[in-house]
């Protein structure tokens, strides 16, 4: 038997003894107990640089999730050296034609949340590389379809290995269950940016209406 672990979970329930006495919030018993634990796992504070000096979590999340931006991109970096690729959006855009079919060119851009000039620059350098093709869209004859080709499933594949293996080091150490919590808040935030994203396009504004958005929504 592990008696540090009994001792330790003795501790716990004593530490509750003493925190229901001061909160009737706390029935005596297991469900009591559980909810003592998962409220003080919410309570818990986290320190970070600068939060001395007034730093605020919203500047901490928005430095981090730029951190992990760039260090996915020198991954994907370098998953690529010595391939074909130009850059990752190469491969992103080829994945995504590869899971999703077929699309117009404006979805194949939006997919990828990228402006419209930065995403035609791509799709021209991935015809150019015979890795798709384009076509009229039948639904839309102002439109164009883009498919890719048996060239460009070839040289994805080749490059698969790799692209898979800087796809997972981003996750660095997390457990399952840290990353489906990852997903979850991730998610959250990509609901609320997506439809104000997809909808504005307009720089001038588009950071007030955002904001908003934001105001409504807290």
């Amino acid at each position: 038997m592990n008696y540090n672990l009994l001792k330790d979970v003795v501790g716990l329930v004593q530490e509750f003894e003493e925190a229901k006495l001061d909160n009737e919030d706390y029935s005596n018993d297991v469900d009591g107990f559980k909810k003592w634990m998962k409220r003080d796992l919410e309570n818990y504070e986290l320190n970070w640089e600068g939060k001395e000096a007034g730093r605020s979590p919203e500047s901490v999340i928005n430095t981090l999730i730029v951190h992990m931006n760039r260090y996915a991109k020198s991954y994907s970096k370098s998953a690529i050296y010595g391939s074909d690729f130009s850059t990752q959006e190469d491969f992103i855009y080829l994945i995504n034609l590869k899971a999703f079919g077929s699309m117009s060119k404006m979805e194949l851009i939006k997919k990828n949340i990228q402006d419209k000039p930065s995403g035609m620059k791509i799709i021209d350098r991935l015809i150019q590389s015979n890795w798709v093709e384009q076509k009229d869209s039948t639904v839309d004859k102002r439109s164009k379809v883009i498919t890719i080709t048996q060239n460009g499933l070839l040289t994805l594949e080749q490059q698969m290995d790799k692209i898979r293996q800087a796809t997972q080091i981003v996750t660095a150490d997390l457990n399952d269950k840290e990353k489906m919590q990852l997903i979850s808040l991730l998610q959250k935030l990509d609901n609320f940016h997506r439809p104000l994203y997809d909808k504005n396009s307009d720089p001038s504004k588009f950071l007030n209406i955002a904001y908003s958005a934001y105001l409504e929504a807290n």
